[in-house]
């Protein structure tokens, strides 16, 4: 009888190359390209509460306003007037028309051109064509995304099972505002951020206070759902449990779950059912500012959020950055060669199964 050849090892999944976080080439395909045809967070209603209201906002490089319109739309515009390119408007305010600075060319809500001096020197015909440039706008339990492909498929159809589950553990998102936005630089590139905050295999290690008093890290696991990312585990025991939380509030408020939106948001509700959110903001190619917001119903004070915000920033927002830093340094040098991903078909906490759907995706980005 002759023995059946044995069959070859499987290959490890292993890491991508360096090429990916260091190439500003490979920054400027993101940008041009993944950057501008997924779904981007902008900012939340409440800043858009009156018509009129506008806030500025950039996208991959691209100056953009969102404006409460007359009938209760919220409309996203390229900030650039149509006759010689200057910018409309600035920060955040409230008008009743969109005037350009530069010769008063002025806009509706809605975005046609209104008027300006001596525009009827402008034939009809190229006058009434005159108009600001949409971009693609979803209101998301609250939450202002756009995206620039004007063809790119609903948020429901990229995460479809976000809307529902997060409305479970957070049943009032829909009158929550913003309790403090905390904006934090990191000198590292933007997917060495989203990637540490895709696996919990570092937890145990350098995240002393989340794990032993917050969560329950052998609890804890990443799950792909469609292009998002679910993090689940269970609450720390209550003696141990680094701020009060009521378990009879909500069935899910002995739970922490977070939901990655790829590429660049998160939605993540602590135990108790409070809403806190990333927002990755790639600035260079060994730049991103990650913009933290925490959320209250009707944006009322708490002193237990406040102090949750602040344990997080002392603990596992520096932990990680000086974690991701060294990540980009090691990345520059000549030594590193991409390593195995740990890949524990149970999943679990010590396993990087999330990372390898997340570089996959990284990889379609430029390579596709």
């Amino acid at each position: 009888m002759v023995n059946a050849p044995a069959m070859p090892p499987i290959a490890p999944a292993r890491s991508l190359e360096a090429r990916y976080y260091i190439d500003p080439e490979i920054f400027g395909q993101e940008q041009a390209g993944l950057l501008t045809r997924t779904w981007q967070f902008a900012g939340h209603i409440s800043q858009l509460e009156k018509p009129g209201d506008y806030f500025t906002f950039e996208i991959a490089g691209r100056n953009l306003f969102c404006i409460h319109d007359r009938e209760g739309e919220l409309r996203t515009f390229y900030n650039v007037c149509q006759h010689r390119a200057h910018e409309l408007v600035r920060g955040t305010g409230n008008s009743n028309l969109i005037v350009c600075p530069y010769h008063a060319w002025t806009y509706k809500l809605t975005g046609p051109l209104h008027g300006g001096p001596n525009i009827k020197a402008v034939p009809d015909s190229e006058r009434n064509r005159i108009c600001l440039a949409p971009v693609r706008t979803e209101i998301f339990l609250g939450f202002v995304f756009v995206n620039l492909d004007p063809d790119a498929k609903p948020m429901d159809e990229w995460f479809s099972r976000v809307r529902v589950e997060l409305s479970e553990y957070v049943p009032h998102i829909e009158r929550l505002k913003p309790l403090e936005w905390v904006e934090i630089p990191e000198h590292c590139n933007w997917k060495v951020s989203v990637e540490n905050y895709s696996e919990c295999y570092h937890c145990q290690c350098n995240h002393k206070t989340f794990s032993t008093r917050v969560i329950k890290p052998d609890t804890y696991d990443i799950q792909p759902q469609g292009y998002c990312l679910r993090h689940t585990t269970e609450c720390q025991n209550l003696d141990r449990m680094s701020y009060p939380i009521d378990l009879t509030g909500n069935p899910c408020a002995g739970k922490y779950s977070s939901w990655f939106l790829w590429p660049t948001f998160s939605f993540q509700v602590y135990p108790g059912n409070i809403l806190n959110t990333y927002h990755w903001r790639p600035e260079d190619v060994d730049e991103v500012v990650v913009w933290r917001g925490w959320y209250t119903i009707d944006g009322a004070d708490s002193e237990v959020i406040r102090k949750l915000a602040i344990q997080d920033r002392a603990t596992t927002v520096e932990e990680d950055i000086h974690i991701v830093e060294s990540v980009q340094r090691g990345l520059k040098g000549r030594g590193y060669r991409p390593g195995p991903l740990v890949i524990d078909p149970g999943c679990g906490v010590n396993s990087e199964h999330s990372i390898r759907v997340l570089q996959q995706w990284m990889r379609e980005a430029v390579d596709a």
